[in-house]
């Protein structure tokens, strides 16, 4: 695929977790900007997972990467705090349940009593 009169090696293609939990933060680190949509409520929802998905071929196109290899380093540190993010955003979600779920049963269990 070409755009911008650069090509995007095969290699480079693939979701990057960095690119879809800090989406506007990774695109203006990136200098490619398609990820401040995600800025616009509702539309955000879907617009992270293209984020995700097409952020490396963006990233590629806008970078000055010498190679594939310098390109994957970069790219794969972006990917690893978003991962980890992920990973702690899921935990804090459960977290929340269960807590939230320990209270409910608190405040009803004393209304039998």
């Amino acid at each position: 695929m070409e755009e911008n009169g650069k090509v995007v090696p095969a290699e480079v293609k693939g979701w990057n977790w960095g690119a879809f939990m800090f989406n506007w933060i990774w695109g203006i680190g990136n200098k490619t900007y398609l990820p401040l949509l995600t800025l616009i409520p509702i539309f955000n929802i879907v617009w992270i997972f293209i984020v995700g998905a097409k952020g490396n071929e963006w990233a590629w196109q806008k970078g000055d990467y010498q190679d594939v290899e310098t390109f994957n380093k970069v790219q794969a540190t972006w990917g690893r705090a978003g991962l980890v993010q992920f990973i702690v955003m899921i935990v804090g979600i459960i977290l929340y349940f269960l807590f939230m779920g320990a209270i409910f049963s608190m405040i009803f269990n004393s209304y039998n009593y």
